[in-house]
């Protein structure tokens, strides 16, 4: 009986100290810094958009400066949109949205690449992806169905509550590949 009780007061400390060192490690993989932790399209119909939407979360403590820079594939054709987005170490997540977008087809993927930098600007990591709407953007009004901060119906619109206008919104896309 008094070696069982000698056995537990010695393996209480270590099992404490295994505890505490394992909550130290990092979660992130060598030179993993952040991870996906979500992506989409985003159609807003009231206001005739669609964007990228992409969030990360870290995997180890973030430091003051780093950047994240995304690089989206143009719907439309083109060069890639590129947004720059200044990473906050207190909040869980960075999230990164595009301008809005023309063009986007469904069922087509579309290349992401985020880049990670440091407050000296030097590459920390890249993250490569791909985002593939389940809508075609040709859900969405020709207009926007509202104007400004009070919802003021789009005059553009009157008698078109679909909000599709004779001939489309004039700004032909590229063929599907």
């Amino acid at each position: 009986m008094r070696n069982v009780k000698r056995a537990r007061f010695t393996l209480a400390p270590l099992l404490l100290a295994m505890l505490a060192l394992g909550a130290c490690r990092d979660t992130g993989a060598e030179g993993e810094y952040f991870e996906i932790a979500g992506k989409l399209f985003v159609f807003n119909y009231r206001v005739a958009t669609a964007t990228y939407l992409v969030n990360l979360r870290p995997l180890q403590p973030m430091r003051e400066g780093e950047t994240a820079v995304a690089s989206f594939e143009d719907p439309a054709g083109g060069e890639p949109i590129v947004v720059r987005k200044k990473i906050w170490p207190k909040l869980e997540k960075t999230t990164i949205e595009s301008p809005p977008l023309r063009c986007v087809v469904k069922d087509r993927p579309y290349k992401v690449s985020i880049r990670i930098e440091g407050a000296d600007g030097d590459l920390m990591q890249t993250i490569e992806t791909t985002m593939t709407s389940s809508e075609d953007q040709s859900l969405l009004p020709d207009r926007p169905l509202v104007l400004g901060p009070a919802y003021t119906p789009n005059p553009d619109l009157a008698g078109r509550p679909d909000g599709k206008l004779p001939g489309g919104d004039g700004e032909p896309c590229p063929a599907p590949a």
